[in-house]
């Protein structure tokens, strides 16, 4: 109940009247991009994140105060390629908000601005949760955070003309610090490269592009399809032949079939964050690849993550 509460409030403060300070409204499907737009606009747009990071974004359900957050927005910011497929499309035709239906400039897809990973040859619905655009999960190579910071500084600047030069300092300020920040992550992340792993689910091909990991084998028999036990057998038995150093979920992830694989094959099964709010440390970007990189040297020095 209080929950619930909690949640209108934030709606009815969204929806009200927009203060002299913002001069947009803008919901966030996922919280790095609510993130991203804290960093690159400030008090300047008032944003409303519709998901958290305990909650599997491919499975949202279309709230009345989540389809009342875009009927009031200027600005959508989605993953896109396919992530919200199964709810952003019912918010969209509810809300009956011409601004921000696709093609217009409220409508903002930030796999638009970067190389898709895993772009399937085939699409078959027995193969699970396939996305035809390639995998969605971008946000794991802060590479690409940057690119979209480009491409979202530019479309508020477009919303608003008239804050185009606070914009453009933002954008400059983050650009600046987050190179600094990505140098250091790679320099810290140097003993995870050339890593093999087992991932829960394939969030992480960007992560693994961008620090050389790994990947030899999946937690779920599908994508989108919850471990089973004769498939975590099976891992078992390919563990045995060729080893993985880690074992790699997000923490909206069900613990058990990684803490089974764990027990039995004798390495750490390591929580990543995925998002902000992931984690205690996860609270803004810069915080997610922080505690990301964390997690993984704890793992490689042989300790599980509480």
């Amino acid at each position: 109940m209080k929950n619930a509460f909690l949640s209108m409030m934030l709606v009815l403060a969204f929806v009200a009247p927009v203060t002299s300070q913002a001069a947009l409204r803008a919901m966030a499907c996922e919280p790095e991009w609510g993130a991203l737009l804290q960093e690159l606009a400030a008090d300047k747009v008032a944003v409303y994140t519709a998901t958290t990071a305990l909650q599997d974004p491919h499975r949202i359900q279309a709230r009345p105060s989540l389809i009342a957050a875009v009927r009031n927005a200027d600005l959508l910011v989605c993953t896109g390629a396919e992530l919200e497929v199964g709810w952003l499309p019912v918010m969209l035709r509810q809300s009956g908000n011409p601004n921000v239906q696709p093609g217009k400039p409220g409508y903002f897809e930030a796999a638009d601005f970067v190389s898709k990973l895993e772009v399937p040859t085939r699409l078959d619905r027995a193969d699970g949760d396939v996305h035809a655009s390639g995998n969605p999960h971008i946000q794991t190579d802060p590479r690409n955070i940057a690119l979209v910071a480009d491409a979202l500084s530019k479309r508020l600047t477009q919303l608003d003309a008239g804050n185009a030069a606070f914009y453009q300092a933002r954008y400059a300020d983050f650009a600046v610090r987050w190179k600094a920040a990505m140098q250091r992550w790679e320099k810290d992340a140097a003993p995870v490269r050339g890593m093999p792993v087992i991932v829960q689910h394939k969030a992480y091909p960007y992560l693994e592009n961008w620090l050389g990991l790994i990947e030899l084998a999946t937690l779920e028999p599908k994508p989108g399809v919850e471990p089973t036990s004769s498939h975590l057998a099976e891992v078992l038995a390919q563990q045995q032949r060729q080893p993985a150093k880690l074992i790699i979920r997000s923490a909206y992830n069900d613990a058990r079939g990684a803490d089974w694989l764990a027990e039995r094959a004798k390495i750490p099964a390591v929580v990543l964050p995925f998002t902000v709010g992931g984690s205690d440390r996860a609270k803004d970007l810069f915080g997610l690849f922080d505690d990301t990189i964390a997690q993984l040297l704890k793992g490689v020095k042989g300790g599980a993550t509480p």
